[in-house]
């Protein structure tokens, strides 16, 4: 266990390193400049003068790389030039909001979408089985930037059973009005409970081929019994992986979702300063969500080992 955390943690750095780069590299292929982007096109040259000395731009970019990577692994995510705040200010204020959203609409899912798929593997090739299947490609394959419109103009704007609310700008705002985070964490759920739910059905019919429920069966233990204490936990074992690896995904779609109901994440604010040329902000969130989505999938590969005894990590 100890070689395997060891190389996984190694793996894990590296992939971090090499997703540093990347984002680094594409940055500052903007066009005509980060500078000129970050100014705008009626920027003075003694402005851009200015400003690219300011940020550092004026050196080799590896030097700016190397300068970025020591602050970064410092805690030093820089300081935003158009909002003139530091980057590291500017997630503490947006992560709760996101986490909250994130964490809310994985905990609903996980909920809902167990029990779908057990009764879908107990009743195979029935009605039930086949309804939920349709719903469940639809809900698959309606996009989260086309649910969320669909739910707010419904419930918000015709229905008005969830009042219209002012910019979510803080954790403090989701908690005392619980009701705006409803449509918020449905938009995101609607789509994973789908996906997690044709994967518990999945891993469920797996499991009732095995040799150990007729071996079971034939001891005289009931039906029930071994499908609640043999075959559901041991069905639940992957959606142990299932759920680090669909984090990237769980974050790009809480991205959009605070964009469409108006929350002051760090997914708003993510675009915002995309829309600004902000390449600060940018970097700093961009490592941020690799780091969670590194220690995600890492997290899951030991979960699986931990709750799967017949896996030997060396």
């Amino acid at each position: 266990m100890t070689a395997y955390l060891i190389r996984r943690t190694l793996q894990s750095i590296a992939t971090l390193f090499i997703v540093s780069i990347i984002t680094f590299g594409l940055l500052h292929l903007m066009p005509n400049g980060v500078v000129r982007g970050m100014l705008g096109q009626k920027a003075t040259p003694q402005q851009i003068t200015y400003l690219t000395h300011k940020l550092g731009l004026d050196q080799h970019l590896w030097t700016q790389y190397w300068i970025w990577l020591k602050k970064l692994l410092h805690g030093d995510l820089g300081t935003s030039y158009i909002r003139n705040q530091t980057v590291s200010d500017l997630i503490r204020e947006t992560l709760g909001q996101s986490a909250y959203l994130v964490g809310l609409a994985l905990l609903i899912t996980i909920l809902l979408a167990v029990p779908i798929g057990v009764l879908q593997a107990t009743r195979r090739n029935t009605a039930t089985d086949y309804t939920i299947t349709t719903l469940s490609f639809v809900g698959y394959a309606v996009p989260v930037f086309f649910i969320g419109p669909i739910l707010r103009e419904i419930f918000q704007v015709k229905l008005h059973w969830i009042p219209t609310a002012n910019q979510i700008d803080s954790f403090h705002s989701l908690l005392v009005q619980p009701e705006q985070t409803v449509l918020p964490v449905l938009s995101l759920v609607i789509g994973l409970v789908a996906g997690y739910s044709r994967y518990m059905r999945s891993s469920m019919l797996d499991e009732l081929t095995q040799d150990y429920v007729r071996t079971a069966t034939a001891k005289g233990a009931t039906k029930r019994r071994v499908l609640y204490k043999h075959v559901l936990r041991n069905a639940m074992i992957p959606m142990a992986t299932l759920v680090g690896l669909s984090l990237p995904g769980l974050v790009g779609g809480a991205l959009l979702v605070e964009q469409i109901f108006n929350i002051q994440g760090m997914g708003l604010l993510t675009i915002q300063a995309a829309q600004q040329n902000d390449f600060v902000i940018v970097l700093g969130t961009t490592m941020l969500t690799a780091v969670v989505t590194v220690i995600g999938s890492l997290v899951a590969d030991i979960s699986y080992a931990a709750l799967d005894p017949r896996v030997r990590l060396t």
